[in-house]
């Protein structure tokens, strides 16, 4: 089982990379699977280039710092 308050410590790390462009991140859920299911926020939020933010960017440090993640997904 993953723990979602270190999924959450972790987006605390990005989230100042996200808000200096205008955007942000909240943590939705994260299931048993290892899915983490965020909100992208501000600029992010319909942003062209937020797939790639999400791929690039948080789902790798994610994967990268927090054993069991197997990917982020946007929610609407």
């Amino acid at each position: 089982m993953i723990d979602k308050e270190e999924v959450a410590a972790v987006l605390e790390l990005i989230r100042p990379s996200l808000q200096a462009d205008g955007g942000d991140v909240r943590l939705v859920d994260v299931d048993e699977d290892g899915v983490v299911s965020v909100e992208l926020q501000g600029a992010c939020k319909g942003c062209p280039m937020s797939q790639m933010t999400l791929a690039n960017g948080v789902e790798r440090i994610l994967k990268d710092r927090v054993p069991g993640v197997t990917s982020v997904v946007p929610v609407a």
